[in-house]
């Protein structure tokens, strides 16, 4: 319980100088009108700075001033302040010793707010003085959607422990949107689209189920005590998806189409009979946010350039190459819609299609009735097509229909799942088809990752480590002028913050490589000799190996050396 006599902010503030009676007048006579908080109105009505005014509450009370940017929470710690009490009052928990917990405020002043924690913790309370803006962006990254979720799961066990409904029921009735299932459905989906999460895995356990989120390529979990309520949630979702819910001992695949905060999200849905039930995993695609710009994928001005002109040419094969996950959808989908006008007819084949795009005949693969890439790749040369999408180069028929299409003056885009540009033209003329179609259909190649990066918010200076050192001289060569004059650019990680949850990162980026096909790199093609065109390859003065480009990211502050080590493990220098 706090004894701190009642302080006026207005008070401190003109007695200690920073404003006159004057100025506080008239901010007291505009909250009248608006019912802001004082202190919010003189920052906002430019009479005091935000700064100087917590650091004249900070001097008069004897409480610290704490940046939150770069301070990292102890998240079992914050989770001792129910988040519903957190966010009334706009406080959270920073730290504990024996005696009492510091709370970081917005209005340490508040004593109502003081005296309303200080009943549910079990120490005393020290306060500390926070930006507003720093501890609200702490608040939605430290608590999202936790308690909220772990609130209705247990009120959904409570309900399925107490009654015999029909599960069926409840999903398929016109009366469910109170229902505890959708509206934890509907709260998993807002802590998905909140933290930009590309995949939500709902894996149920022994004991518990896990609710894990892909973000930045990384999954994060929640833990769900109610175990029960996996089979009321896969129930809801294969409704929404139209599948079979009578079905549990087989896969199966669907989507549906949610408004998560005012946003259009398509999501594929994919189940798997596991040892304690039915595992699923939705990969979410925003419609509302539309199908990137070639400018904004992120591609160095001069692989854009080439790029650009590559996918204008007339006809030929461009292929775009990575392992899954790696933004090669991305990538053709800026493509199309850089090439999506009156005058071009263009057929894609997909599996599945993800984005809608307008004026373009997108084909979604079938593989039950046969409907595979090289079947809709025969029928849509029969479509008079300019530009052909073929979702992947998974076989060699597929392989040898769209290598011919491009060759009779078509303009091919497709995938390869494989590591870099240079073993993707070897590998696409050891998949079965005579060596010259592929030297003469074939233009260019496009390899690509995505690397996570340093969080602006809490990166640091980095020092380069011995191993690091070495790794670079190997991958850079002794004549590159960091290692020749022993001038090394400064490098960066991320400590870990609210902001990027304690990570280090905060979003992604794409590293590329484009390799355009030259006459010797052909005739090596052509002539079945790998070691040659490897050799050719690698003297092209465009070839700007993707492991150099994401170093020189690195050099720039943009990611780390870490994350460049884990992209180019396996590519070569």
């Amino acid at each position: 319980m706090s004894t701190q006599k009642k302080v006026r902010l207005g008070d401190v503030l003109v007695d200690s100088g920073v404003i006159t009676a004057g100025q506080l007048d008239m901010a007291l006579r505009e909250q009248k009108n608006t019912g802001k908080k004082l202190g919010r109105l003189l920052v906002d009505m430019g009479i005091i700075p935000e700064q100087r005014m917590l650091q004249t509450l900070s001097e008069h009370l004897n409480y610290p001033f704490v940046e939150l940017r770069r301070f990292q929470f102890n998240r079992e710690l914050v989770q001792k302040l129910p988040e519903a009490l957190a966010r009334r009052h706009r406080a959270v928990l920073l730290s504990e010793d024996d005696k009492a917990y510091q709370l970081a405020m917005s209005d340490p002043l508040d004593l109502v707010a003081l005296d309303d924690i200080g009943r549910a913790l079990d120490k005393p309370l020290k306060p500390v003085i926070v930006r507003e803006s720093e501890l609200m962006a702490a608040l939605d990254q430290l608590y999202r959607r936790t308690g909220e979720i772990a609130s209705i799961a247990g009120e959904l066990e409570t309900e399925l422990r107490d009654s015999d409904f029909d599960l069926a029921e409840l999903a398929t009735g016109t009366d469910v949107q109170d229902a505890p299932v959708v509206r934890l459905l509907q709260s998993i989906m807002e802590d998905a689209v909140q933290s930009k999460a590309s995949d939500v895995h709902i894996e149920p356990g022994e004991s518990s189920l896990f609710v894990r989120l892909r973000i930045d390529g990384q999954l994060q979990e929640q833990v769900v005590k109610e175990r029960r309520i996996a089979n009321a949630l896969v129930l809801r979702l294969k409704i929404m998806s139209n599948l079979d819910i009578s079905e549990k001992r087989m896969p199966q695949d669907g989507r549906f189409n949610i408004r998560v905060l005012n946003r259009s999200i398509d999501v594929r849905l994919s189940t798997l009979p596991t040892q304690h039930g039915e595992s699923v995993v939705m990969r979410l695609l925003d419609q509302s946010s539309g199908v990137l710009a070639m400018e904004d994928l992120g591609m160095p001005p001069a692989v854009l350039e080439r790029f650009k002109l590559q996918i204008e040419r007339p006809h030929g094969l461009i292929l775009v190459t990575g392992p899954t996950g790696s933004g090669k959808t991305t990538t053709l989908y800026a493509a199309v819609h850089e090439l999506n006008t009156p005058h071009r007819k263009i057929i894609t084949a997909e599996d599945p299609v993800e984005y809608r795009l307008p004026r373009v005949q997108q084909v979604q693969v079938n593989p039950k009735i046969n409907f595979d890439f090289s079947a809709i790749l025969r029928s849509a040369l029969r479509q008079d097509p300019d530009v052909i999408l073929v979702g992947e180069m998974r076989d060699q028929e597929t392989v040898s229909v769209g290598i011919r299409a491009a060759l009779t003056g078509h303009l091919v885009l497709s995938t390869l799942h494989t590591n870099d540009a240079i073993s993707s033209a070897i590998r696409l003329a050891d998949m079965g088809v005579a060596p010259y179609l592929v030297a003469s259909a074939l233009r260019a190649v496009i390899a690509q990752r995505l690397i996570r990066r340093v969080c602006d918010n809490c990166k640091v200076p980095h020092e380069i480590e011995p191993r690091e050192r070495i790794w670079m001289e190997y991958l850079l060569g002794k004549e590159h002028p960091w290692i020749a004059q022993d001038e090394w650019p400064m490098f960066y990680h991320g400590t870990g913050c609210y902001e990027c949850n304690n990570t280090g990162y905060r979003g992604r980026m794409g590293v590329y490589e484009m390799l355009e096909m030259s006459e010797s790199m052909l005739m090596a093609l052509r002539d079945q000799d790998p070691n040659a065109f490897v050799d050719a390859a690698r003297q092209d003065p465009h070839f700007v190996p993707m492991a150099r480009t994401a170093l020189q990211y690195a050099s720039e502050g943009l990611t780390d050396l870490d994350e460049v080590f884990r992209i180019t493990a396996d590519l070569g220098g």
